[in-house]
This record gives C-alpha cells, structure tokens and sequence, in this order.
C-alpha cells in the first residue's frame, strides 16, 4: 500500500470506461491512494457503464460522459495526465459475432484514437491497456502462458487482440510506456449484472440470489480461473508503474481453477439460494467456446510481484453481500 501510494499520490489519472466495472473500482482505489482521477466513458447501452459504480465518490472525482472515438476531445482529455488506465472496451463475445463492425469500431478505431492523441498530446504518459485472455482461443496446452500461440476463435478475440498489438507498436515506434494485461474471468461488486452476454459468473451469482435454475452449459465440466477485482485493480497499478513492463503483454490469473458445475454449487452454497442443472450448449456459443482455460501469470509476478489474494469463496462471499444490498441498480 505505501509503495503505491508513493507512486500515484497526487498524480493525475484519466480511466476511460471509468463508470464501468473495472474503471469504477480502480478509481476508487486511486482515489484511496491520494491521485486525481478523471473518469470517462460513454455510456453505451448494455455495455456496463453505470453511474451508481461511481455514487459513492462522484463528488470527489471528475467525469465526462464522452466517446473516445472522439478525437478532439480525446485529445482534451489526455493532456497533462500521469497515467492513463484504458479500460474502454466490448467485451461480450456472442456480441462481437452478431455485431463485428461495432465490435472493431470499440476495440480497434478507439484505442488508435486515443494513442494517437497520447503521441501527440502527452508522449510521456504511462499507459495500462486491458486486453483479454480471449486472444488465445482454445488451449492448446495448460497453464497458457504468454508463449502460447494467439489463436482467437471470436471477433471479440481478433479485435482486442489489435488493441494490444497497436499498444506494442506505438511503445516501440513511438517510445510511448504502455503494458497491456490479459484478464481472465473478473468479477466482484459493479461488474454488469442485466444480462449475461458478457460473461457467466455474474448471469450465475444473478440466478443464485433470485433463487433461480443456473444453466451450466455442456458437462460442466470446463475448468475456468478467475479474478476478483480488487486483485485486477492492483495488477493495474503494479503494471503501469512496473519499469520493465513497456511494450509487453501479461497473463493474469488465479490460483484456484474450478469447473463451471462446482462453480455453480459454490455460488449457491454462498448464497443459500438457487438451484442448478445441465442443459445443452446453444449452437452459437458451442462455436466460439474455448473449453477449459487457466492462465499462467509467472511472467508477470516476476515483473511486478503480483499475487492473487482474494480467493474465490471470499470474493463470492463480498460480491454476494454486495448484490444483495444494491440489487436495484444493476439488475435493469
């Protein structure tokens, strides 16, 4: 805590998608940690961003609902800051094949827009850049490490895969102090909650409280690792302030794996409520299904000494407690 404090007290942060899940956290953390933040975000529908993820500190930070693909005003917003955490993304995958025009528009258009704006406005800003295990596709072999070959079996993959190449680039080409992490599966309070196209443990935590039948799909056997938030903000903060880091790209991960049907009894075990059952995989998500994924994150505790911490019964636990409380402004 004193090591990052030393780093970003009164520092100047700009977090794009800042009212989404990872954005709301990682600015109240910073916040914690005496920096100036500014958020920013758009605020497309379905795609996470929600003002009551930031109520609790709105009088303390700034925010300015903006798209990046913005140019001018992207180029407004980037000046003058220490750190920017990019954060703005899709990142349903069934979505990036029904749509993958607005998916590339997201993932690609945006995130050259705002480096361009930092190479011109801002060359020395440090930039955290969140890509996605998803640039893997299905595993060839377990842990994957960074060494694995890139083999996305989505739009969503392709595209976010483009984000963090053009992130690499532009430290090479042009010098910019960018890094670039590959979540796995986050989760934990603020994290979308009124649909389950981007991702299963929050639709699985949603039917658990409301006493519900989770459908795990297939066997429910695929085994799956995953993240609390808490943990995710803090790789964020080790990885921008890691002087190693820049133009390279890293695995999260966590230390426990478990399959999808044990995840769902744990969450029901958590919560007191809820049932669930085995039903077959619908066709289109059959097609872009990865099976099993856990990430190897040596290289990047060997850069940064990051360890999860949270397990997974407590992180379930202080989501469960969280959702409960504040259900209303997430689940329409």
């Amino acid at each position: 805590m004193n090591s990052l404090e030393n780093i970003f007290k009164d520092k100047d942060i700009l977090i794009t998608g800042g009212l989404g899940f990872i954005g709301s956290n990682a600015a109240k953390k910073l916040l914690d940690l005496g920096a100036r933040v500014c958020v920013v975000d758009a605020l497309i529908p379905d795609e996470g961003g929600n003002m009551f993820n930031v109520d609790e500190i709105k009088e303390r930070i700034q925010i300015h609902i903006a798209d990046i693909r913005d140019k001018e005003k992207t180029e407004e917003l980037v000046r003058g800051r220490d750190y920017i955490f990019n954060l703005a993304g899709q990142v349903s995958h069934i979505d990036s094949m029904n749509d993958p025009l607005m998916d590339m528009e997201i993932n690609c258009r945006s995130q050259l827009i705002l480096l361009e704006a930092c190479r011109k406005k801002n060359p020395k800003v440090r930039i955290a850049f969140a890509s996605t295990r998803q640039v893997y596709g299905k595993p060839l072999r377990l842990p994957v490490d960074e060494g694995h070959p890139i083999l996305p079996c989505d739009v969503n993959g392709i595209n976010k895969m483009a984000g963090e190449w053009y992130h690499s680039l532009y430290a090479k080409v042009y010098g910019l102090k960018t890094v670039s992490l590959r979540l796995t599966n986050a989760y934990g309070p603020h994290l979308l909650m009124k649909h389950s196209r981007q991702g299963f443990i929050g639709w699985f935590i949603r039917q658990a409280i409301d006493a519900e039948d989770i459908q795990v799909y297939g066997d429910g056997k695929q085994v799956r690792d995953f993240n609390y938030v808490d943990d995710v903000v803090n790789a964020l903060l080790l990885a921008v302030s890691a002087e190693d880091s820049w133009g390279k790209a890293f695995n999260l991960g966590g230390s426990e794996h478990i399959n999808l049907l044990e995840l769902a009894k744990l969450i029901i075990q958590t919560a007191g409520t809820g049932s669930c059952r085995l039903v077959p995989f619908p066709a289109e998500k059959k097609k872009i299904d990865i099976g099993d994924y856990c990430g190897d994150f040596s290289r990047f505790r060997s850069v940064s000494g990051w360890e999860p911490r949270v397990s997974l019964k407590e992180g379930l636990a202080k989501t469960i407690e969280f959702y409960r409380k504040y259900k209303k402004f997430y689940w329409s």
